[in-house]
């Protein structure tokens, strides 16, 4: 069986984790052996990473951030991601390159080009198979935010619309100019809407594979 690289993107609060869960019941529904994982976080370097990135309290450089991002997933796609697509399972991933682009390079204000130069040479030039872009308007996803309850502190989350707002645009900016990956979905719908048409995308890609 052919494996796949499914990727799931968007800005806080746009319901990734949700979606990943029920993605991974339907595909384990119909016969597929998923290994689902995260970025930074996927491996036990990557939680390390994770946790100086995002639950430091206190300035990071951005250059420096985007180098240990990428690091991440440098690890991450050479002892994980790469073996298990190798296997023939399919890798359901919170988060990939295009995370990089649009948060270190827009949020950030680092240059684009050169956050997705750095990420495809960390992974020797791997993208997914489908990446799911989960769009919500900032404002709202900000709201879904404030309502979960004991979360810990994330400095990436602790940021203002604005940066927010760049966020977004620079996510529809990649799907725009690659339809063939990107899969771009409302996720202001409720939860079991925002499936169905995960599942409508995912079903056709992974019927092209056949």
């Amino acid at each position: 069986m052919t494996g796949a690289f499914i990727t799931l993107e968007g800005g806080d609060g746009s319901g990734k984790s949700t979606q990943a869960a029920l993605l991974q019941a339907w595909l384990e529904e119909h016969g597929r052996t998923v290994v689902r994982t995260r970025e930074p976080g996927g491996t036990e370097l990557g939680v390390e990473i994770r946790r100086l990135v995002q639950h430091t309290e206190g300035h990071v450089a951005p250059r420096a951030e985007a180098l240990l991002f990428a690091a991440d997933r440098a690890h991450h796609v050479a002892t994980l991601v790469r073996p298990a697509i190798e296997r023939g399972d399919v890798v359901l991933q919170d988060r990939y390159l295009d995370s990089s682009v649009a948060y270190q390079g827009a949020g950030r204000e680092l240059d684009g080009g050169q956050i997705r130069d750095l990420s495809l040479w960390a992974t020797d030039g791997l993208l997914p198979h489908l990446t799911i872009l989960l769009d919500i308007d900032p404002a709202v996803g900000r709201e879904r935010m404030a309502g979960r309850e004991h979360a810990p502190y994330d400095r990436l989350e602790d940021t203002g619309l604005d940066f927010a707002a760049r966020v977004r645009a620079a996510y529809l900016g990649l799907a725009e100019a690659e339809p063939n990956r990107f899969a771009l979905v409302d996720a202001s719908a409720a939860p079991e809407t925002v499936h169905e048409s995960v599942v409508s995308h995912v079903r056709a890609m992974l019927d092209a594979q056949r």
